[in-house]
């Protein structure tokens, strides 16, 4: 059942990232996971389990003979300490899978907010376009009337106006969608705020060299692959050390009734590893190691490229939306209210006027798209490298 959350009237990203951490499934579920090898290696230091035995010799009460000992392996070859350690690489590949988790889910809520931004602005846009296209319309219904124009520019102004209108309840419904991606990542099937407020025309800056180098050295999925060769090598001495052989000491009292007097009884017993000296095992936990050594290499490789094309993308749709905000949609709006004022003075045909405002609506969403795009390829950087917590503790609830 989806958590219980107060409606909020204008939702900010860190309202958003706050939600998602908290009630987010798959980030409770990673939680879960480091949880349990918590206690996988708390059970990796428990020692073995000493036994308690009674032996009885004969059924007769005369000539019985009662035997009570007590069992006890030790663990030799460091094979207890050998598991702590495999035991606390796996506790810390999950603690950082986590972050790697809470770095993605960071990614993706901002990626999904920014896009609610963009579809918020998109209707606005598809509003303005109604109200120029209605105008126009306005403005051809008079000219018809004064008889300068035929029925058919008419009949164009009306069916373009159409057009925006329609277009308009797309982008209405396409901000619904957007607005229920982005309360889905906590849990709640229907948004529980009414609107997102940020700045849909900032930009995200691009990381220095020098950042994205430190921060892909501490990138969380390079740091699993490396801390999976770490465990691997603890699970290389766990199979080292099973091949040292663990002697059993026993220590009991014998009570032979014919006799009438209690006997003390001690053992050791070692097994001979003649048969079976677990080569097979530590083959295998060496070709292991051997090949979580080239994930990591793989793994190095993959972030180096899938960051560079984020980067690069970054840097293309930021360029895009900069020249398009600058002398191209200035200029693309004092065309079309050219186009408009010469059309009602009678000195344009109304296909200019079309042309004109179809070129202004595609510059307009284009700026929107590529800043959406940005927005993207920022999130996809962040989630490749990892990104702050924003003061929030990945294992709290």
């Amino acid at each position: 059942m989806a958590p219980s959350i107060a409606a909020i009237p204008a939702l900010t990203l860190g309202d958003a990232l706050r939600l998602a951490l908290a009630h987010n499934t798959e980030l409770a579920s990673a939680r879960l996971e480091v949880q349990a090898m918590e206690a996988a290696e708390i059970q990796a230091g428990a020692r073995p389990n000493p036994e308690l035995g009674v032996l009885v010799e004969d059924t007769r009460s005369a000539t019985r003979t009662t035997t009570v000992q007590w069992t006890q392996p030790i663990e030799l070859g460091g094979k207890r300490s050998a598991r702590l350690t495999a035991a606390a690489r796996a506790r810390e590949q999950a603690l950082v899978a986590l972050q790697a988790k809470q770095a993605g889910l960071q990614a993706t809520v901002t990626s999904a907010f920014f896009e609610l931004l963009g579809a918020q602005e998109q209707v606005v846009l598809m509003q303005a376009s109604l109200g120029l296209a209605h105008n126009a319309s306005t403005i051809a219904s008079k000219r018809l009337q004064a008889g300068k124009v035929p029925p058919l520019e008419l009949a164009k102004a009306q069916v373009a106006e159409a057009g925006v209108r329609a277009e308009l309840i797309q982008s209405q419904s396409e901000l619904q969608l957007a607005r229920q991606r982005l309360s889905a990542f906590w849990g709640q099937t229907a948004p529980n705020f009414e609107r997102a407020e940020g700045n849909a025309d900032a930009l995200p800056a691009i990381p220095s060299d020098r950042e994205v180098g430190e921060r892909m050295a501490q990138a969380a999925v390079l740091r699993v692959a490396q801390l999976d060769v770490a465990r691997r090598q603890a699970l290389t001495g766990i199979e080292q050390a099973k091949r040292i052989p663990n002697p059993t000491v026993t220590l009991g009292a014998k009570r032979a009734a014919e006799l009438g007097r209690t006997q003390l009884v001690v053992g050791i017993s070692v097994p001979l590893p003649i048969l079976d000296s677990n080569q097979g095992n530590l083959l295998e936990a060496l070709r292991r190691e051997d090949q979580a050594r080239e994930t990591v290499t793989t793994v190095r490789l993959q972030l180096q490229t899938e960051v560079s094309a984020a980067l690069e993308k970054l840097r293309l749709t930021r360029q895009q939306v900069q020249l398009l905000r600058g002398e191209v949609l200035t200029t693309a709006q004092a065309a079309y209210d050219a186009a408009v004022k010469g059309y009602a003075l009678g000195k344009f045909a109304f296909l200019d006027v079309l042309d004109a405002q179809r070129t202004l609506f595609q510059l307009r969403q284009q700026v929107l798209r590529s800043t959406a795009d940005a927005y993207r390829a920022a999130a996809d950087i962040d989630r490749l490298l990892g990104q702050g917590t924003g003061g929030v503790d990945p294992l709290q609830e």
